[in-house]
């Protein structure tokens, strides 16, 4: 494992797995009637928010804190950023605080890439979204929900997604997600496409390491999961599509699409979702929607993240201690 963890193009294969294995671990501290492990006590982490988020923030700071770091929340809002403090001038504040990482969201694209190279702070740097760029734990997050779902939870472990078609629907242009997805899934072996309308997909998608097509119903009946992202209007500056019921005609998931896909076949979303436009409530809604679990998986991953980064570098250990022996010593052998 690296320092940091900025984009999902930096890990190999052997980095991926290897964190799908530890969320798998971490994942089973959940199981138990204390969540907790003591893995980064002393450790301080920060999650500095320049974007408004919850259920990054949220997993985030759920996940140190089931590793038992001390944590500090950030928010741009109501803090210095806000009177024009610079990015620089943040990190070395918090430099001078002594903090061991940080989880950085920021609207400029390469803002956390920024952070790790430059001597600002000697901390680890987690992304948790970079503008148009990448969310490189909510692929991780992806990845895991899939591994489970289309293998298994015991038999996933040391496996990669090879062979698995996964289809990614929507808002690429505007979607850090997809970036993201696209470069580990294709790490992984997962055949990656996309489908949005052509206004709606970036300049060079067709370089990328995946098929790219305008025709949903097409690309359903080959896909293991379908991920559908949303419509991402705070970024827009232009009309990209006619109207909403256009494009949900065209590019939204309802009950018949959903009816097209193989019987096993999944349907993602990173959330929020907005039901209506690019997905149904009935899909929303549907056992084989894992938008929920998404959630779940998020913590574990974000631990394993953590624990790689700040506590280890083999598969946490999450086995219950042996029980203490008894104090009744035993009897002697008898002597022949």
């Amino acid at each position: 494992m690296m320092r940091h963890l900025i984009s999902a193009a930096d890990l190999s294969r052997q980095d991926a797995v290897l964190i799908l294995d530890t969320a798998e671990e971490m994942a089973r501290v959940a199981d138990r009637p204390i969540k907790k492990l003591p893995t980064l006590r002393g450790r301080t982490v920060v999650n500095l928010f320049f974007e408004d988020s919850t259920r990054t923030r949220i997993s985030f700071e759920a996940a140190e804190k089931r590793l038992s770091a001390d944590v500090i929340n950030f928010s741009a809002k109501g803090s210095s950023v806000s009177k024009g403090e610079s990015l620089k001038d943040t990190a070395q504040t918090l430099e001078a605080m002594g903090v061991d990482a940080v989880v950085i969201r920021h609207g400029a694209s390469g803002a956390p890439y920024r952070l790790a190279t430059s001597d600002w702070i000697d901390a680890a740097v987690i992304n948790a979204g970079d503008g148009t760029h990448q969310h490189p734990t909510q692929a991780l997050l992806d990845a895991f929900t899939m591994r489970r779902r289309l293998i298994g939870r015991d038999a996933g472990l040391g496996q990669d997604l090879a062979g698995k078609r996964i289809t990614i629907v929507g808002d690429i242009l505007h979607s850090r997600v997809a970036r993201s997805n696209v470069d580990l899934l294709h790490t992984l072996g997962a055949h990656v496409t996309l489908v949005a309308p052509p206004t709606l997909l970036p300049v060079g998608a067709g370089n990328w390491p995946c098929e790219v097509s305008y025709d949903l119903d097409a690309v359903l009946p080959a896909s293991d999961a379908v991920m559908m992202l949303r419509v991402q209007r705070e970024r827009m500056n232009a009309a990209f599509f006619p109207t909403e019921r256009e494009y949900s005609r065209r590019y939204g998931l309802d009950a018949a699409r959903m009816a097209r896909m193989p019987g096993e076949a999944i349907v993602m979303h990173p959330g929020p979702m907005v039901r209506g436009m690019e997905i149904t409530a009935e899909v929303a809604d549907s056992p084989r929607c894992t938008v929920v679990e998404q959630v779940a998986n998020g913590v574990s991953v974000r631990m394993a993240v953590l624990y790689l980064l700040l506590g280890g570098q083999e598969p946490a250990p999450t086995h219950e201690r042996p029980a203490p022996a008894s104090p009744v010593p035993a009897a002697p052998a008898e002597e022949k």
